[in-house]
């Protein structure tokens, strides 16, 4: 029987070219999270169900979306859909961990949701996470971050945000009961992706009365600043929320970013988890309409985890690495596609002293590949071309007698002979 070969939908093979690209991405993040002060972590793939699915995870909504299988003990287990469940309970395993405790985390999670642009089964979540500040100076520092980290990555964006607090404060005072306000709360975070009409229709379906819903878009109107909804409730939910917001609005003007920060009253962010600050990044361009980073702050989980007493308070932003890669390949930028190779070295009948040659450069940081199958000098320098390799060494038998190597310049064309005694010294007058 022949094998279809072709991926699972949701998923998908990256090449050389492309993988390479994804690293420099994982990498810039990496520079930029460590710059900040905060330190790796990694966690399992393979979660047990119940730790996913308890209340302190991600909520029934998030559910529909996991991956379930048993083990042969029988046992009920997922694939993470997140990294913040995991690190949560990386938290509550380790309570004596020094506050605040501050990590990173770049790794693969599955989500059976739907494919769309930037956007599968499998992706790569690049997530940040704060435990131990109840200011929101934590989320003040991860705006900041996120900022910093697409200038590195050469794209442009801007920051919605809201708090969680003021939208179920506001939604409570209009007369929804708390389950309401956990729908209401899942279907307001897909007005982007659906529209005023159809959250409308799926709060309707919900049971939720025409009347409030109406009064929902009717109160929440962009433009509206925080403080509109002093006026509007005087419930502490509400002035704890705006509260927060003023004092983060604070800290953002302090490092000159309140011109790329949009508040947004009905940014919900799904997740049952956030209890404050919620925040989503985009591209300015809006070349990719969905968010490309998100987040906020999550103070019940790890204290439910543990059942202590102890308040746990913690925000965190996460970055989609895929849909970042997507973004950066619709750019077609140069500076993200540089030659994986500095060197090609072709041996004509030399091989083992090329290999010589070969280990020495490698041992001095240089990134260095070996024609191995033989082929025509024509064509392994048709080959340094197509993949954009700077530098050609050539060592024939010829070279070797007079101690000198072919050097070729794939750029320019220009190709001399150089004494191997000092190969190592142009080599590093090119590095400089």
């Amino acid at each position: 029987m022949e094998i279809d070969l072709k991926n699972l939908k949701g998923t998908r093979d990256y090449l050389p070219a492309e993988q390479q690209l994804r690293n420099k991405i994982k990498n810039t993040l990496e520079n930029v999270f460590q710059r900040y002060g905060y330190r790796p972590l990694e966690t399992p793939i393979l979660c047990l169900f119940d730790i996913l699915a308890s209340k302190y995870g991600g909520g029934t909504e998030i559910l529909k979306e996991v991956y379930r299988l048993k083990d042969q003990g029988n046992r009920e287990l997922a694939l993470r859909y997140d990294l913040t469940v995991p690190f949560t309970r990386v938290i509550g395993m380790n309570p004596n961990l020094r506050m605040p405790f501050k990590r990173y985390e770049i790794g693969k999670v599955f989500r059976d949701g739907p494919v769309k642009t930037g956007r599968l089964r499998e992706f790569m979540q690049c997530d940040v996470d704060i435990v131990g500040v109840k200011s929101t100076l934590a989320e003040a520092e991860l705006m900041a971050m996120a900022f910093d980290a697409f200038e590195q990555l050469g794209l442009d964006i801007f920051i919605s945000y809201n708090n969680r607090k003021l939208l179920t404060g506001v939604l409570e005072d209009i007369g929804l009961s708390g389950n309401q306000v956990n729908e209401a709360v899942i279907s307001l975070d897909k007005v982007e992706k659906i529209g005023e009409d159809g959250v409308r229709e799926e709060l309707a379906a919900k049971g939720i009365p025409r009347e409030i819903i109406k009064k929902i878009f009717s109160i929440f109107r962009e433009g509206r600043r925080p403080d509109y909804y002093t006026a509007f409730s005087s419930g502490p939910l509400v002035r704890e929320g705006i509260a927060e917001l003023n004092e983060l609005e604070e800290y953002l003007a302090a490092l000159n970013l309140l011109d790329k920060i949009i508040f947004n009253p009905l940014l919900a962010r799904g997740l049952e988890i956030y209890t404050g600050t919620v925040y989503e990044v985009f591209l300015s361009d809006k070349k990719i309409s969905s968010s490309i980073g998100s987040g906020g702050r999550y103070d019940r989980i790890i204290g439910g985890f543990i059942n202590n007493g102890e308040e746990y308070p913690a925000a965190g932003i996460s970055f989609g690495l895929d849909v970042i890669y997507t973004a950066l390949s619709m750019e077609n930028n140069d500076t993200w596609t540089e030659p994986a190779v500095d060197f090609l070295l072709i041996p004509l009948g030399t091989e083992k002293e090329t290999l010589q040659i070969a280990r020495d450069l490698r041992k001095k940081g240089l990134n260095v590949e070996v024609e191995m199958s033989r082929k025509r000098l024509k064509r392994s320098l048709d080959y340094a071309n197509k993949e954009r390799i700077p530098y050609v060494l050539i060592l024939g038998e010829n070279e070797l007698q007079q101690e000198k190597i072919a050097f070729k310049d794939m750029q320019t064309g220009k190709e001399e002979k150089i004494p191997l005694a000092e190969l190592e010294e142009i080599i590093s007058k090119l590095e400089k």
